[in-house]
């Protein structure tokens, strides 16, 4: 295969860049909100550090989108199962974390399989929920990979739901997102759901 029908798309988080002086100046404004002083010895490098963490889960990292011919006409469904996903619910700014179930029918190219991972990270690191980022990521396949169908699958448990309020510790929330034939076409749907290992 020769470099001429590889193609790449570069893909380049559009959101603005994180003011790490004022997130340490808020990092310590809220510990002292929390009766805590900022000043001691174990909490004096910690605006620092939470300023970064945070800006480290919101940033997604660049990459090339590759795709290559489908010389061979392949079209059955490719599914990477047991992706890792880690995100921060917009709500309480806490993680949620589980793994995402992403396949696709493919069309005229097909997809270098790490680029199903970069995907999610890419919707992932941001302020979410769930339903978002899974539609997300399956309308972002949809529009540039042009397949005959998308289906994310995320399951994800929510920290804000299993170490405050109910505390449901161990509860998992699935959320789905169909394109396509994945969506359109019920036998289709039923193989995605079952390679995926979800019952539909």
């Amino acid at each position: 295969m020769t470099e001429a029908l590889t193609r790449h798309l570069q893909v380049v988080p559009g959101r603005n860049g994180v003011d790490m002086a004022a997130a340490e100046r808020a990092v310590a404004d809220l510990l002292v909100a929390l009766g805590r002083d900022p000043d001691t010895e174990h909490l004096a490098d910690t605006p620092r550090r939470v300023a970064h963490a945070y800006a480290e889960m919101l940033t997604p990292r660049e990459f090339d989108l590759t795709t290559f011919p489908n010389d061979e006409g392949y079209d059955e469904l490719v599914l990477a199962r047991d992706i890792p996903v880690q995100s921060l619910c917009e709500h309480h700014m806490l993680p949620f974390h589980g793994v995402a179930h992403v396949g696709y029918l493919p069309g005229a190219r097909i997809l270098g399989l790490s680029k199903l991972a970069r995907v999610v990270e890419l919707f992932a690191r941001d302020l979410q929920v769930q339903e978002r980022l899974t539609k997300q990521v399956a309308e972002w396949l949809q529009r540039h990979l042009a397949p005959h169908g998308v289906g994310v699958v995320i399951e994800a448990e929510h920290l804000c739901m299993s170490l405050r309020g109910v505390r449901a510790a161990g509860t998992r929330t699935v959320t789905s997102a169909l394109q396509g034939l994945l969506r359109e076409d019920p036998r289709s749907r039923q193989e995605f759901f079952a390679l995926a290992g979800v019952n539909a």
